[in-house]
């Protein structure tokens, strides 16, 4: 299951945007739904493999059962939901916020091993895991060959 292409210039890149500031990011730098609906969320993922099946994990705390989809679109697994914004109160006077609000999308490659009809997915305690199951292989029937 592929996840990400190798880059070798990504690390550099990185180092560079940690040090230029949210801006560079994509984060919001205000406070307010004005600031968060400009930042870029793509929530943090792991992909295991067993006997059995592949297992996607992706973190996504805040965001409601409801607000989370799971596709198959052709031989890619897409995951995309959303977490809304907390309005504040009119007592309340909001001094800083590094959430991240708003829409989010992911697609991951399936392998040709797989049974798309048996995926599973559940969203608790803000992990969203999506079982995968292999395909059963199709064993070889015994075949009895004829010698001329």
């Amino acid at each position: 299951m592929r996840l990400i292409n190798w880059a070798p210039l990504r690390d550099f890149d990185r180092l560079f945007d940690r040090y230029a500031g949210d801006v560079a990011l994509g984060r919001p730098t205000g406070s307010g739904e004005e600031a968060s609906a400009s930042a870029v969320w793509r929530p943090s993922s792991s992909i295991v493999e067993d006997n059995k099946r592949y297992t996607v994990r992706m973190d996504i705390p805040g965001v409601k059962r409801e607000d989370v989809s799971v596709a198959v679109e052709g031989d890619v697994l897409v995951l995309k939901g959303e977490r809304r914004v907390e309005k504040s109160t009119d007592d309340e006077k909001e001094h800083h916020r590094e959430f991240y609000y708003g829409e989010f999308l992911r697609r991951f490659s399936l392998p040709e091993n797989v049974d798309p009809s048996g995926i599973k997915a559940e969203c608790k305690d803000g992990v969203l895991t999506v079982q995968i199951p292999k395909a059963e292989d199709e064993k070889p029937k015994s075949l009895a060959i004829k010698v001329h």
